[in-house]
């Protein structure tokens, strides 16, 4: 991972952190893909998706997830929960990084 990622990872956990949710674990991967961050919010277990473009060009980090990266990661959190005896409630949630330092936090990113 390039260290601009691995900053952005850094800030988007100490973000979700100061908003209540701890830390299970950080990428989290199989042969499926990676999930940058798995947290927890309450009882309901998060799976995040951390996304940093330096520039809002061609749109931005919210962009960057495009349907095949979505199809990766609910494949890999599939893999995780079939890993694990309990099935908590589950979502996903995107954390975006900006260039200019904005942080957009996008609860149940992609309705699963």
């Amino acid at each position: 991972m390039s260290q601009p990622g691995r900053d952005a990872e850094d800030a988007a956990l100490a973000f979700l952190q100061r908003h209540g949710m701890a830390l299970i674990q950080r990428n989290y991967r199989c042969r499926f893909g990676e999930i940058d961050l798995l947290m927890r919010d309450g009882r309901v277990l998060v799976f995040v998706e951390v996304r940093y473009r330096a520039s809002p060009a061609f749109g931005g980090a919210a962009a960057s997830i495009t349907p095949g990266k979505q199809d990766r990661l609910l494949a890999a959190a599939r893999h995780f929960l079939a890993r694990h005896q309990d099935s908590p409630a589950c979502r996903f949630d995107a954390v975006l990084l900006n260039g200019d330092g904005r942080i957009d936090w996008i609860k149940n990113a992609f309705g699963e």
